[in-house]
C-alpha cells in the first residue's frame, strides 16, 4: 500500500518505520522534504521517502495526519481536493481544535472533499506505536468514522503495525468520544504518572 505521511514526529515517524517493515511504501508529506528530521526517517528504510506535502498526496491511496489538531484546516489548503483518497486523522482537538471545525475529521471531510476519513492511531502513545507488543500481549486499538472502508483499512493498518484488536467506536458522531479516550490515556500516562509504557487491552469473555 501507498501511505503518505503528513506530520513526521514521533507519532508519524514510529508508524512510518513500523509500516515499512510491514512492506508498505511511505512517502512522507512536509513543507521541507530537505528537513533533517525528515532524512532522518528516510535513512531508516528504503521503502521511506519524501515529497512535499501535494506530491505525497497525490502518489498515495491513504493518507495519515499525525500534526497538532488546531493547524488541520490550514493544512487542508495545501492537500487540496482528496476525492477517493482515504485520510485516517491521528489527531486529538481534546485542547486546540481546527476552528472553525470540532476535530480534524469534521475539517478535513468539509475542505478536501473526502468521503474516506477515520479517526484512528490517536488513542495511545507513540511509545505504542513503534512497539504495541506488552509481554504476550498487544496492545488494542480504536478506531471511529461513517466510512467503513477508512475504518477497515485503519483496521489493517493497525495490525500490520502489530497492534491487537482494533475496536470499532462507531460514525462520525463517536469522533469527540474516542478523542476524549485519547485524553483517559495521557490523564493516566503523564498526569497520574504512571508512565508512557502503558496501554489499552480490552478483555472479553
Amino acid at each position: 500500500m501507498k501511505i503518505a505521511i503528513i506530520g513526521h514526529g514521533n507519532v508519524g515517524g514510529a508508524l512510518a518505520q513500523r509500516w515499512a517493515a510491514a512492506g508498505h511504501q511511505i512517502v512522507i508529506g512536509a513543507r521541507n522534504p530537505e528537513d533533517e528530521k525528515v532524512g532522518r526517517l528516510t535513512g531508516a528504510s528504503d521503502r521511506i521517502s519524501a515529497a512535499s506535502i501535494p506530491a505525497a498526496v497525490e502518489a498515495a491511496e491513504v493518507i495519515l495526519i499525525s500534526t497538532p489538531a488546531q493547524i488541520v484546516a490550514d493544512l487542508a489548503g495545501q492537500i487540496g481536493p482528496a476525492t477517493g483518497k482515504v485520510f485516517l486523522d491521528a489527531t486529538n482537538a481534546v485542547w486546540k481544535k481546527p476552528e472553525p471545525y470540532p476535530n480534524g475529521l469534521a475539517a478535513l471531510k468539509a475542505l478536501t472533499g473526502a468521503t474516506d476519513v477515520a479517526k484512528a492511531f490517536n488513542t495511545t502513545g507513540f511509545e505504542n506505536m513503534a512497539d504495541p507488543q506488552y509481554g504476550s500481549q498487544a496492545a488494542d486499538l480504536f478506531v471511529a468514522g461513517d466510512s467503513q472502508r477508512a475504518k477497515e483499512i485503519a483496521t489493517q493498518l493497525a495490525k500490520d503495525a502489530g497492534f491487537g484488536e482494533v475496536y470499532d467506536f462507531g460514525g462520525d458522531d463517536k469522533a469527540p468520544l474516542i478523542e476524549q479516550f485519547a485524553l483517559a490515556w495521557i490523564n493516566l500516562a503523564i498526569m497520574q504518572g504512571y508512565g508512557r509504557n502503558i496501554a489499552f487491552k480490552v478483555l472479553t469473555r
